[in-house]
């Protein structure tokens, strides 16, 4: 039996093609919803939590309290920046938070005005997310980002309203990383300096124009100062097939805005958690976050986060469970539901909505809105 440990695969040579001739399934002018039209109806049980959660929100509002809003890529895919975009422009969302397939729909919607492939036909064909624009331009903002410090979600805000970014010069970057090797953002330079070295990069403005920014949750969000946490996954996202992809670059930005979630959720006494659609990265995202602040809390002799209400929206049944009366038995199949076991362990009610996400968020908008 031999004792080598086999070696990681090599996709330094992965093949990617334009972004532009893949077949996109959803178009930006098809997708976008019209904030004055009339939202399709909901049920009595449901408008009774929309009218709840709009009161909480108005008196976060009122106290200066976190109205933390964490999405799945469908809210976006199912056109909802436009509701969006006027619910942040009177303060109705301070921070926004999403995974990888958020950011990554996001910006090609930005870019190209259109998104979304076939993943059972493109990965029989190996095509599946090798798109040479997206791994590209999503990389290339992490990297100049992380020279500055900003998470995921900033730094691809940015690139998107400035149409491209700046490549230092090699021989800066390389200066400084030989004279200040301990300095906090010496990995960043680093990792951009490699990359320039291999993908030939040149150094100066990286031009990259975004017709569609008016698609983008994340371009709307940075003009309006609302910060935009990114929580993605190393290989979940289609930008680790590409010969670019770098774990490392991806989990600075991701580390850098798991703190700014945190501080986010510092500022939830008496705030209101809004999960929409994110089965997996909100719950799992907003226990370890909610822990380091009491822990920090508790240390500084502080009380925990409290007051807090969290509604969670999702297309899945509740299991048959009333989630506002906290967690079922084990002996109930409600107690697997993930997203609203983890929620209603948060302290604070919690409450459960069974309905579609953009449907959801147009009927909160005209609740908030039209009072």
């Amino acid at each position: 039996m031999s004792d080598a440990y086999p070696q990681p695969l090599d996709l330094s040579s992965l093949q990617v093609f334009p972004l532009a001739d893949r077949k996109s399934l959803t178009r930006v002018d098809e997708i976008l919803v019209d904030p004055e039209s009339d939202p399709e109806p909901v049920s009595p049980a449901l408008r009774v939590i929309l009218e709840r959660c709009a009161h909480r929100m108005r008196a976060a509002r009122a106290k200066g309290a976190t109205i933390l809003l964490a999405y799945g890529a469908h809210l976006l895919r199912n056109g909802a920046v436009t509701l969006l975009e006027r619910l942040m422009d009177e303060g109705w969302i301070t921070h926004c938070a999403t995974n990888g397939a958020g950011t990554i729909h996001d910006w090609e919607y930005a870019f190209l005005g259109k998104s979304t492939e076939s993943v059972r036909e493109n990965v029989a064909a190996g095509t599946f997310g090798t798109w040479e624009e997206t791994g590209r331009n999503l990389h290339l903002a992490m990297m100049v980002g992380g020279l500055k410090g900003y998470g995921y979600g900033r730094s691809l805000g940015d690139f998107i309203q400035q149409d491209g970014v700046d490549l230092p010069p090699l021989a800066d970057l390389g200066r400084a990383i030989r004279e200040e090797p301990v300095d906090a953002f010496t990995s960043a330079k680093a990792d951009l300096l490699f990359a320039m070295e291999t993908h030939q990069l040149e150094s100066g403005r990286v031009h990259v124009e975004h017709p569609w920014k008016r698609a983008s949750i994340l371009a709307q969000a940075y003009r309006r100062h609302v910060p935009v946490s990114v929580h993605p996954g190393i290989g979940y996202d289609i930008i680790a097939n590409h010969p670019m992809f770098h774990g490392a670059v991806i989990g600075r930005a991701a580390g850098v805005d798991f703190r700014l979630f945190s501080r986010a959720v510092e500022g939830l006494d008496d705030g209101v958690m809004l999960s929409v659609g994110s089965a997996i990265m909100a719950p799992q995202v907003f226990e370890k976050s909610l822990s380091c602040v009491n822990n920090l809390r508790l240390r500084e002799g502080r009380g925990i986060v409290s007051g807090h209400e969290i509604f969670v929206v999702d297309l899945q049944d509740g299991g048959g469970w009333d989630w506002s009366q906290g967690e079922p038995p084990k002996t109930s199949p409600a107690y697997y539901l993930r997203f609203c076991k983890s929620f209603a362990r948060m302290g604070g009610a919690m409450h459960y909505a069974q309905c579609d996400n953009v449907r959801f968020i147009h009927h909160l908008y005209r609740l908030l809105i039209e009072r």
